[in-house]
């Protein structure tokens, strides 16, 4: 991410707005479907916004997402970042994912990836998944606000 990016709006108005989408959608998956657009927007480089839910103790399910169409609709536990945020139950940065043998590519211009998992007390209900095609894009100031995010989806989820 280059340093003169500035985003149009701030980490903090986002998470209120994600907040409204839960407050105010008819259900879960509308819920999930505004605040991956809201996401989508909201960052220039958030490049691919995706919610994977848990359908089985072993199995991710992809849900609402923006971006180019993944090839990884179903994910197991076992393979990939998504998969080992849910085995090890916390956020994983990959600043880049050429350098990480579980990358699981959706796209080749993929340079870096988050995955914040949702958790309802010590289980695991499903997680946030975004790409960048900028190496090293995500800062800590994204993993707080997106953990604050996955906190409030997991009260309807």
């Amino acid at each position: 991410m280059s340093d003169d990016y500035i985003s149009t709006v701030s980490n903090e108005h986002v998470i209120e707005m994600a907040d409204d989408f839960i407050k105010t959608a008819s259900n879960a998956h509308s819920a999930m479907e505004g605040i991956v657009g809201l996401l989508k927007a909201s960052f220039g480089y958030y490049d691919w916004v995706g919610i994977y839910l848990l359908s089985d103790s072993q199995t991710l399910k992809l849900g609402p997402f923006r971006g180019e169409p993944s090839p990884h609709t179903v994910i197991s536990i076992e393979s990939g970042i998504c998969g080992a945020a849910v085995r090890e139950k916390q956020t994983i940065v990959v600043p880049d994912v050429k350098a990480d043998p579980r990358f699981l590519a959706c796209s080749l211009r993929t340079r870096s990836e988050i995955v914040v998992p949702i958790k309802k007390g010590e289980n695991i209900v499903g997680e946030i998944d975004i790409d960048s095609d900028t190496p090293n894009a995500f800062k800590d100031s994204d993993r707080r606000m997106l953990e604050a995010i996955a906190d409030k989806l997991a009260e309807i989820l």
